[in-house]
């Protein structure tokens, strides 16, 4: 805790405790707060390492699986295989097993996140020495990468229940950059296992804004240094926006659930339809007892997909 500044800290615990008061949160809740944080996560993760993606391209490209023209094949793919990784994250976290750290979990994630870019790389340790664009850091020696990433994983297992997990997951991300394990991808990969410890312990998704690429280069070089304070607290700084806006999404989340019967008169579709729609998962609805339900917006978000859809064919 010495790193933390005590009034951000008071503040992110009361906010945690808040939320917590909150669950469990409905399905259909927890898929719009995934599906919405995926994105921004996707986008900025993506954005910091030059991805040109804007925000609404990266949504058409993992929502509508649509190209953009004029952008690169690279960019689209990177999109893709990042919004599966964060996908992945939550499937372990509903899972609610202990996840044991490991280099085997930092190379599947690294695999996920490079699938479709780095082909024969992805998931494997680099074997050839690297220089950081913009960065006086010069990572270590191919052949150093293991022994570091042991020394890691040793730090990680042993301070999990020591250390607040916003210090641990700052720390651990530091030093997956620092070590510099992989051919392209760290920072991608450092910030998703960052995400994976505060997830574990209840945390929503902390997003590190593009707007703040030059901040967060700036704290990393000085963590590099040995003063780690300020990336710690730059960190703590995005699990709190993010609690911000997951209290915030949820106060104001006044859902009005109806039967899918009630629905169907009032869109002139029919209940059987509205259940195929349901059970297929082209309408966000869930099952109350045994009674299917969705919402006014759901149908309406709903018709307005199947709109686009037409346009583009």
């Amino acid at each position: 805790m010495k790193y933390f500044n005590p009034t951000q800290l008071k503040r992110i615990e009361a906010k945690k405790k808040q939320l917590n008061q909150y669950r469990p949160l409905s399905p259909a809740l927890v898929k719009k707060l995934r599906e919405e944080f995926n994105l921004l996560m996707t986008y900025n993760s993506n954005a910091i390492e030059g991805n040109s993606l804007t925000l609404k391209e990266t949504f058409l490209v993992i929502k509508e699986g649509l190209t953009v023209k004029g952008k690169p094949l690279k960019d689209h793919l990177e999109t893709k295989n990042h919004y599966e990784a964060i996908d992945y994250l939550y499937s372990i976290i509903d899972k609610k097993n202990v996840i044991k750290p490991s280099e085997k979990l930092i190379k599947e994630i690294h695999y996920l996140i490079t699938s479709d870019t780095l082909k024969r790389e992805a998931g494997k340790y680099r074997v050839t020495n690297v220089i950081i664009s913009g960065s006086k850091h010069k990572p270590p020696l191919p052949t150093e990468i293991s022994e570091l990433m042991n020394k890691l994983i040793l730090f990680w297992r042993k301070n999990e229940k020591k250390i607040h997990p916003i210090e641990l997951a700052a720390l651990v991300h530091h030093q997956l950059v620092f070590i510099h394990p992989f051919t392209d991808g760290n920072g991608r990969v450092a910030r998703t296992i960052m995400n994976l410890i505060l997830m574990q312990k209840g945390y929503p998704l902390a997003v590190i804004l593009k707007n703040d690429r030059k901040k967060y280069y700036q704290y990393l070089s000085l963590a590099d240094k040995g003063n780690v304070a300020p990336f710690i607290n730059f960190a703590a700084s995005a699990v709190e926006r993010s609690l911000d806006m997951y209290l915030n999404i949820i106060s104001s989340s006044k859902i009005e659930w109806q039967p899918l019967s009630v629905l169907a008169k009032k869109f002139h579709f029919t209940q059987k339809h509205l259940n195929f729609l349901s059970r297929t998962g082209k309408l966000d609805a869930h099952k109350e007892g045994r009674i299917w339900v969705s919402t006014e917006e759901n149908i309406k978000s709903y018709l307005a997909s199947r709109l686009r859809k037409n346009k583009n064919t």
